[in-house]
C-alpha cells in the first residue's frame, strides 16, 4: 500500500471510530486507542465526577458526539492533511464552514475499509473490533475482549495521570513536592524489553515478576503477599534505569521515579511529609511502578550525624516501603544502587528479590553493539572485534563511543561508518577516560573536559567510587530528555 492510500486508511479508521463510538453506548475510554483518547480527554481524572472539595464537580471523560474535524483527525493520526487525504473517495464529505468531516455514505466507508484492513489491525481498536466482530455483513475472527486486553487501559495514559496529579498537588507546598517525583506515561517510556541486552539471571526475575502481577489475585487468596519489592543492583550505565522504564512500557504501567538526592534539597520543608506524599501518588496512580534510586543514601543517612529531620524522612521511607504491597496495592516497587556495600541489613530486608546488573562480558558488548546499530549503516561492521576491544565497559559507554563515531563521520560529511570509525572512537573514549581519572585525582573536571559535561555523560561503570556521590546527581535528572544515557546501557 503506497503513502498516500496509507494516509486514506487511517483517516477513515479514524472517522468510522468516531462515529461508531458516538451511536453505541456500551462503549467506554477504553475501546479507543490511546491516540484518540488523548485528542478528546477532557476534566480531571476524578473519574466520577465527584465534588473535588472546591464546590465545582469537573468529571472526566470523553463526551459525545466525537468531534470529526481536520484538527481531530490530524492530532489523532498523524496524518499533515486529513481532509486531502480521503477527499477523492466517493463516502467522505467536508462542510466547508465548519471543517466537519463527515461520511456521505458510511456503509460504503465501512466496505471499503473491510476490503483494507486485516484482523491484527482491527484488534488495536476495540471499538471497530466490536462493530465489525458483531456484523454480519463482515467475517472478521476478532474478539471485542482481545482488542481491550490488548489496549493500553486509560489509567496509563498521560492525560489520567495530568489530571490525577493536578488533582492530588493542588497547594503551592506540593509543587516543591512534584521535585521528589517524576512520573512517566508508558507511551513516553522509548525502550522496551526487546530493546535491550539482559541476563539470563535478569530475564528469569523479570519473567516471574511478570507472572506475580499477573496472578495478583491468585498470590492474594493464598495469603502470599511478601512479592514485588525489587532491588536492582550494579555500577553505572548498566541498565538499572532502563530495565526499570522498559517493564513499565511493556506492561503499560505509569513510571514514578523517586529522586532520593531530592530529599537533601534546601527549599523542601517537611520531608518526612513529602515522602509519605510520593507513596500516596503511587498507589493513587495504581497499577504503576515506583522506582526508588540511589538506595544508598539510605543507609548512609542513618550512619551519619545528619540533620533528624533527615533521618525521620529515611525512616518514613522504610516505613512506607513496608506498607506498600503489589499484591494489595498494585504497585511495584523497584529500588536501585550503585553501591551495595554501603546498604545496611535494615535497607536489604526490604527487598524480596536482588537482581545484578554486572557490567557486560564480551558476548553481552557484541549484542548490546548490535542493538545500538540498527539503524546505522556500517561498512564491514564486526560488532564481536568491538567487544574485544571495550572490556570493562558497559551498555552507556558503547553507546558513547558509537555516539563519537557517528559525530566524527557527519564532520566529513558522512553518513555511512566504517569499523575503522568505530575504532577510532574506542581510543577516543578511552583517553577521555584517561583523562577523567586525572581529573579525580586531583583537577578541575570543567577545565580539563569542555563543559565539564563529558564525565557525567560517560560515568558508566568505571570503579571511581570516590566520585560517585558527585555523578550520581546527574545520573536521573533527565526529565524528558530520552539520550539519557547514563544509566541506559543496553538501549536501542
Amino acid at each position: 500500500m503506497d503513502r498516500m492510500s496509507d494516509a486514506a486508511l487511517d483517516v477513515v479508521e479514524f472517522m468510522l471510530t468516531a462515529s461508531v463510538y458516538s451511536d453505541d453506548r456500551t462503549l467506554d475510554e477504553n475501546d479507543l486507542p490511546p491516540s484518540y483518547r488523548r485528542v478528546y480527554w477532557t476534566g480531571s481524572a476524578d473519574a466520577d465526577g465527584e465534588d473535588r472539595g472546591d464546590g465545582v464537580s469537573t468529571p472526566a471523560g470523553i463526551s459525545r458526539p466525537l468531534s470529526m474535524t481536520a484538527t481531530t483527525a490530524r492530532e489523532a493520526t498523524d496524518v499533515p492533511q486529513p481532509w486531502e487525504a480521503v477527499s477523492e473517495l466517493m463516502f467522505t464529505e467536508r462542510d466547508e464552514f465548519s471543517g466537519t468531516l463527515t461520511f456521505a455514505d458510511r456503509e460504503l466507508a465501512e466496505q471499503w475499509f473491510a476490503d483494507r484492513v486485516d484482523e491484527e489491525r482491527l484488534l488495536e481498536n476495540p471499538t471497530l473490533a466490536k462493530y465489525f466482530a458483531d456484523h454480519d455483513d463482515y467475517a472478521f475472527d476478532v474478539s471485542h475482549e482481545d482488542a481491550r486486553d490488548r489496549n493500553r487501559p486509560i489509567q496509563a495514559d498521560r492525560v489520567w495521570i495530568d489530571g490525577l496529579l493536578e488533582e492530588y498537588f493542588d497547594t503551592e507546598d506540593d509543587e516543591e513536592m512534584l521535585d521528589l517525583v517524576e512520573v512517566r506515561a508508558p507511551e513516553e517510556v522509548e525502550m522496551s524489553l526487546d530493546d535491550l541486552v539482559l541476563t539470563a539471571d535478569q530475564e528469569n526475575e523479570l519473567d516471574k515478576i511478570a507472572k506475580a502481577i499477573e496472578h495478583r489475585e491468585y498470590l492474594s487468596q493464598i495469603g502470599l503477599r511478601e512479592i514485588g519489592k525489587l532491588l536492582f543492583v550494579g555500577p553505572p550505565g548498566t541498565g538499572k534505569t532502563s530495565t526499570a522504564q522498559a517493564l513499565a512500557q511493556d506492561m503499560d504501567l505509569p513510571f514514578v521515579e523517586v529522586k532520593l538526592s531530592m530529599i537533601t534539597s534546601q527549599y523542601l520543608g517537611e520531608t518526612a511529609k513529602n515522602v509519605d506524599k510520593t507513596f500516596e501518588v503511587a498507589k493513587r496512580l495504581s497499577p504503576c511502578i515506583l522506582f526508588i534510586d540511589e538506595f544508598d543514601f539510605v543507609a548512609k543517612t542513618r550512619r551519619s550525624d545528619e540533620h533528624a529531620a533527615l533521618k525521620r524522612a529515611v525512616n518514613t521511607l522504610l516505613k512506607s516501603i513496608d506498607n506498600i504491597s503489589l499484591i494489595e496495592d498494585d504497585v511495584l516497587l523497584i529500588g536501585a544502587t550503585n553501591h551495595p556495600d554501603q546498604l545496611d541489613e535494615a535497607a536489604w530486608r526490604r527487598f524480596d528479590e536482588i537482581i545484578n546488573f554486572p557490567k557486560p562480558d564480551y558476548d553481552m558488548r557484541a549484542d548490546i553493539l548490535r542493538v545500538i546499530t540498527r539503524q546505522m549503516d556500517i561498512d564491514e561492521f564486526d560488532p564481536q572485534l568491538i567487544a574485544e576491544v571495550t572490556q570493562g565497559l558497559t551498555g552507556s559507554d558503547l553507546r558513547m563511543v558509537l555516539r563519537e563515531a557517528v559525530l566524527e563521520a557527519l564532520t566529513e560529511d558522512r553518513t555511512r561508518l566504517t569499523q575503522e570509525d568505530l575504532l577510532n572512537a574506542v581510543e577516543e573514549f578511552e583517553e577521555r577516560d584517561t583523562l577523567k581519572n586525572m581529573d579525580m585525582m586531583g583537577g578541575d573536571h570543567d577545565a580539563l573536559v569542555a563543559g565539564g559535561d563529558l564525565g557525567k555523560a560517560s560515568d558508566g561503570g568505571h570503579d571511581h567510587s570516590h566520585d560517585h556521590g558527585h555523578d550520581h546527581d546527574h545520573d536521573h535528572d533527565h526529565d524528558h530528555d530520552h539520550d539519557h544515557d547514563h544509566d541506559h546501557d543496553h538501549d536501542h
